[in-house]
């Protein structure tokens, strides 16, 4: 099982060449305050002094340190490592029995570690600057020694609370970020680490851990500088768990001085001084506290971590690859055959547009109505509702009617309705109609305009790669539609007028519904009749319709039956309703006299009204009925189907031409960037599968 940890260090190499962090890999994270002794915790891990030194926020990029235990008798090293090239010859072998390698310089060695710690604080200014600023970009480094045990260890930036110098004023939340983006991995092990001169319960790396980690199970809690409490005080109550128990364990550790430091006392020394120090203070824990108990301990709680955390990362591993072979299949291959890939991809959008309308596309929208679906809800739900919501009548008052027959009678008083005023008024009404045809038109037209969308986002992500053939094709069906759109405007307006043209009131439904109003009538004329005074002969009445009936009543004046009822008639519209009496001697100007606002229709105007009311309704309804399944079907072929049958011949015609081949299969500038960068994660994800899977067959797992 020693050998997880080297199988997990190889993940991480393999991720690291494609600078991705999409596999949260098992691995050690080292929080606590600043001047808490991380530095040097980490330095005794190593055994050699590799981290920048100072006062105030010296760590202030994360640094991810792998641990390599090699043989003491491997001091050259492998080819995977080590080779390189230089000068035409060959070099292997390294001086020195421990060395150290950043991600960042590729292959350069690193044998002098004094070396190594200039490059982290060089690489720390390039990418946070010298303001004591930080940045959450990690820096890599790998030691390979026969003195350490294999870890992996992430060192963030202390915990701080008031910015000092010129450091951002948000300096504490911007740390507090970082260190939690850290330890939310799950997949982590927290050392929280606490000095021994402090109060353990207000220790700020135990409270971050504990809100990612609140049950504990991941969280280990080491105790620096026991050498400087105070006198007469000791730790044993922190360290036997009895102040803040914690379940991973808590580690005592002595750390170096800053004077140690001065002097170069060395680590090896150091540990030395540390192991005699505990078996002086606190014996009977000795065994079970210091540097080398903490390596041991971190070895083996990494080796668990990675056995628990290994069939998850599996299957993570698997769901990725399979969602960058999608990812990568869609960007596409390398163009070869410019003519054919142009004339396919021309023929699969012509395909899948059409399909759109007919609703045998291969990406069926769920969110929405598209394509034909729409087009079939607008004929039959917004324009037929639109259509009915249309009033036969509106705007067509009863003065409207009335006025239009006394028009067309002309000076002469009509016995009958005047069959030009119907004419008039139908024909009004249903140029009505034409409106929300027109815009039935403009709506099936805004959805075929909508459909090259959907086609480009769904349907053909081929065309994403090389967007001016995508803005070319879009122009092309945009111009078709556009030249389209006024010719199918024409034919429903010719519809319209077509229906103005001639009033067929020979049309079987209208003529029927004539039938019925005339029986209508008939019985009405019947009832009229009975009701009759008995002092009144029928067969006047019967022979002089309503004013004979009015001429029942007693005449003023003098005048005759009919003519004293149509001196009355003309009376009441040619005289105010309050006239004044003209003064003796003075004409009277007809022309000035005011016409009444309104007044009570005879029984024959409102019959002769009814009549034309009842008509043009009729009428009206047979016209609409027309229109609505007339127009649906002049836009269905004047504009949709004939687009369905040209479209293939339009985009062939204006775009497969050799002078434009290379400028519309040009790619997009960053299309083969996603495409390599797509590829080299799955090159990854496909060789930690590989990883894995030998981990299977060695039975480590």
């Amino acid at each position: 099982m020693e050998a997880l940890i080297p199988v997990i260090n190889k993940l991480q190499d393999v991720f690291n060449t494609v600078g991705a962090d999409v596999i949260q890999l098992p691995q050690i994270v080292v929080v606590g305050t600043q001047s808490s002794g991380k530095s040097s915790v980490l330095e005794s891990l190593v055994g050699r002094d590799i981290l920048p030194r100072g006062t105030g926020i010296v760590t202030r990029r994360p640094l991810i340190l792998q641990l390599v235990h090699i043989d003491a008798d491997d001091r050259r090293k492998t080819n995977e490592e080590n080779e390189s090239k230089k000068n035409g010859r060959l070099y292997r072998g390294i001086d020195g029995e421990e060395w150290g390698k950043f991600l960042h310089t590729k292959n350069k060695l690193y044998t002098d570690f004094e070396e190594i710690r200039h490059e982290i604080e060089a690489e720390t200014e390039r990418i946070s600057g010298n303001n004591k600023g930080i940045s959450d970009e990690p820096i890599h480094l790998k030691i390979f020694s026969p003195h350490v045990v294999n870890l992996t260890l992430v060192d963030l930036p202390g915990i701080t609370k008031v910015p000092v110098g010129d450091q951002p004023k948000d300096i504490e939340i911007q740390i507090r970020e970082l260190i939690l983006k850290y330890l939310s991995n799950p997949n982590s092990i927290i050392l929280a680490v606490t000095a021994a001169n402090t109060d353990m319960a207000t220790s700020e790396a135990l409270k971050v851990a504990r809100e990612v980690d609140p049950d504990g199970r991941r969280t280990l809690a080491v105790v620096t500088k026991l050498d400087l409490m105070d006198a007469g005080t000791d730790a044993m109550d922190v360290l036997m768990g009895r102040v803040i128990p914690v379940k991973l364990g808590i580690i005592g550790v002595v750390n170096r001085s800053q004077l140690d430091i001065n002097q170069k006392k060395s680590v090896a020394d150091s540990i030395r001084d540390e192991h005699g120090f505990l078996q002086k203070k606190y014996p009977s824990l000795a065994n079970r506290n210091g540097t080398k108990y903490l390596a041991r301990t971190l070895n083996r709680l990494l080796m668990h971590h990675i056995r628990d955390c290994l069939p998850e990362l599996k299957t993570r591993i698997n769901v990725l690859a399979a969602q960058y072979q999608s990812l990568l299949n869609s960007y596409g291959e390398p163009v070869d055959d410019k003519s054919a890939t142009l004339l396919q991809l021309i023929t699969k959008f012509a395909a899948e547009y059409c399909n759109t309308i007919e609703g045998t596309a291969k990406y069926i929208e769920t969110a929405e109505l598209c394509g034909g679906a729409r087009i079939c809800y607008i004929f039959h739900e917004t324009f037929g509702r639109t259509l009915e919501s249309v009033d036969p009548l509106g705007g067509l008052s009863t003065i409207d009617v009335l006025t239009a027959i006394r028009n067309a009678t002309g000076p002469r008083p009509a016995l009958f309705v005047p069959e030009v005023s119907f004419e008039l008024l139908v024909k009004r009404q249903v140029k009505r109609l034409e409106e929300p045809s027109l815009r039935c038109v403009e709506l099936v037209h805004e959805e075929m305009q909508r459909i090259i969308q959907h086609c480009s986002n769904y349907s053909t992500q081929e065309l994403l790669r090389f967007p001016k053939l995508h803005d070319a094709i879009v122009e092309v069906v945009t111009s078709l539609l556009r030249k389209r759109l006024p010719v199918t405007n024409e034919m429903v307006h010719n519809l319209v007028a077509i229906e103005l043209a001639y009033i067929n009131t020979k049309h079987p439904d209208f003529a029927d519904a004539c039938g019925l109003m005339n029986n209508n009538i008939e019985e009405q004329r019947r009832n009229r009749m009975r009701d009759l005074p008995s002092a009144v002969p029928r067969d006047k009445a019967a022979a002089g319709g309503p004013q004979s009936i009015a001429a029942a009543d007693p005449a003023e004046g003098g005048t005759g039956n009919w003519r004293g009822m149509l001196r009355r008639e003309e009376g009441a519209m040619l005289l105010p309703l309050h006239p004044a009496s003209p003064q003796k001697g003075h004409a009277v100007n007809l022309l000035d006299v005011p016409v009444p606002v309104s007044r009570k229709l005879s029984a024959r105007e409102q019959r002769d009204c009814e009549v034309i009311e009842r008509l043009i309704k009729s009428y009206f309804l047979i016209v609409r009925k027309n229109i609505q399944d007339s127009v649906p079907k002049a836009v269905m072929h004047f504009l949709v189907n004939h687009v369905k049958d040209s479209l293939q011949s339009e985009l062939v015609g204006q775009l497969y031409k050799t002078a434009l081949l290379n400028d519309l299969l040009t790619e997009s500038e960053d299309m083969a960037q996603r495409r390599n960068e797509a590829a080299d994660m799955l090159q990854a994800l496909q060789k930690a599968s590989q990883v894995i899977a030998e981990i299977r067959e060695t039975h480590l797992w």
